[in-house]
């Protein structure tokens, strides 16, 4: 699935099923909950913190679709094209950091 058709996908969901975009406040409230999630499972699979019974009921790759789902909200309901907006992102950070992390490349 392109990120395309995950919008246009989302979008159908959201139509059909949801009822409707939440608002954007409330959508960037979701998603602020929605890493608050990732955080815990990140925290306590990769980090120092021992779970708790039922820390880690949702896997990893749970909560990160969750936050793309919610992104993916965020950027229909604001008309972003998230495709074109990774690829502008991509070009921009290649021009910026070209040399950037070269140090870094040559210490391996």
């Amino acid at each position: 699935m392109t990120i395309r058709e995950a919008q246009q996908a989302v979008d159908a969901w959201i139509s059909r099923v949801g009822g409707g975009y939440f608002s954007h406040l409330t959508n960037m409230a979701v998603l602020t909950e929605e890493v608050g999630e990732l955080a815990r499972v990140i925290a306590r699979t990769y980090g120092e913190q021992i779970p708790k019974a039922g820390d880690l009921r949702s896997s990893l790759s749970e909560e990160l679709a969750d936050v793309l789902w919610v992104l993916i909200c965020l950027a229909n309901q604001s008309g972003v094209d998230l495709d074109e907006a990774l690829r502008a992102s991509i070009e921009k950070k290649t021009l910026r950091d070209a040399e950037r992390f070269a140090p870094r490349r040559h210490e391996e």
